[in-house]
């Protein structure tokens, strides 16, 4: 909760999110502890605020600084700007006021130099780690339908419907997921920006085929977030995604770019990824593919796995 009160003050997080906070500043057990928080992070940032104000004119500026200009034209000796002359009337404060506006205005821009980085640093690690709680909440329906099914949700082997992001209208369709509650989107991604995003059941994913919206559908059904193509066996069938709690195979991870090299999720080359054990992980792009390639097969391509340990993450439209 608290990793959020810097994008709270922000203004950098969603309504659902937003109002998470709100209820827990009017909790009475968990408010009082939170409202502190808040008001030393608000009086830390206070500081940026001198960078925003608007610093009155001298009374008469601009009529001075034609004269000065038409001298300068002319020829004719420059007159001394009144902002500078020694008299503290006619310099509207005198020269040390405005020596204390300079002075002020170095150290508002010092703090923003100093400490912009830093704030950057605590808006992207809040949205990661509300990214990352996300994936966790899908890992849960994951976990609860392969219980119940002793598989995850595994795409038909052909056919218009084997993508691999009907794992999000399968749980949907379990009532596992809910469909418009944000919990498959990354904060800050175009998808989460456009708003109103919503995972279609299965039953209109599947009376979509055929018509114009189909691709549009698969193509969003997924959110930002990939999922296992899954393994074909020595025939060339499809099959089952088993849940064998392996430690190092990948189930999700932020969905990736149209070059499936890299996933735009994040700044900084960050992407989350989902272990069939239920842990996740964060990984740098320069490790992204160090053990194994995350969204290609042992053959070069994004498409379900030449074996059983050979883990693909394909977007929502991929197919096996």
């Amino acid at each position: 909760m608290r990793d959020d009160l810097v994008g709270y003050l922000l203004n950098a997080l969603d309504q659902p999110e937003a109002r998470r906070i709100e209820t827990a500043l009017a909790d009475p057990h968990e408010g009082p502890a939170l409202h502190r928080d808040l008001e030393a992070l608000r009086s830390a940032l206070g500081v940026l605020d001198r960078d925003r104000e608007t610093l009155p004119a001298p009374p008469g500026l601009a009529a001075r600084t034609l004269a000065f200009v038409a001298a300068q034209s002319a020829g004719r000796p420059l007159p001394v700007p009144r902002a500078f002359s020694t008299n503290a009337d006619e310099a509207g404060g005198g020269p040390r006021a405005w020596l204390d506006r300079a002075i002020i205005a170095a150290i508002a821009m010092a703090a923003c130099v100093l400490l912009a980085p830093l704030l950057l640093d605590a808006v992207s690690d809040a949205r990661a780690r509300r990214a990352e709680r996300n994936l966790q909440q899908a890992s849960l329906a994951l976990q609860g339908y392969a219980e119940s099914h002793r598989v995850f949700p595994t795409p038909p082997d052909s056919g218009p419907l084997s993508r691999a992001g009907l794992y999000a209208p399968t749980l949907v369709s379990e009532q596992r997921l809910v469909a418009d509650d944000g919990t498959l989107l990354v904060p800050g991604t175009a998808i989460d920006r456009q708003g109103g995003f919503r995972i279609p059941s299965l039953d209109e994913v599947e009376a979509a085929v055929g018509t114009p919206r189909f691709e549009e559908m698969v193509r969003l059904m997924g959110g930002d977030y990939g999922y296992t193509l899954g393994h074909r066996d020595a025939s060339g069938a499809l099959k089952p995604n088993a849940n064998l709690r392996r430690v190092h195979q990948p189930l999700m991870a932020d969905a990736p770019d149209d070059s499936c090299q890299k996933s735009t999720n994040h700044p900084g080359g960050l992407h989350l990824i989902l272990y069939e054990d239920g842990h996740i992980e964060r990984v740098r792009e320069e490790n992204l593919h160090r053990d194994d390639h995350l969204y290609k097969n042992h053959a070069g391509k994004t498409a379900a796995g030449v074996d059983a340990d050979d883990a693909v993450i394909g977007d929502s439209h991929h197919q096996p």
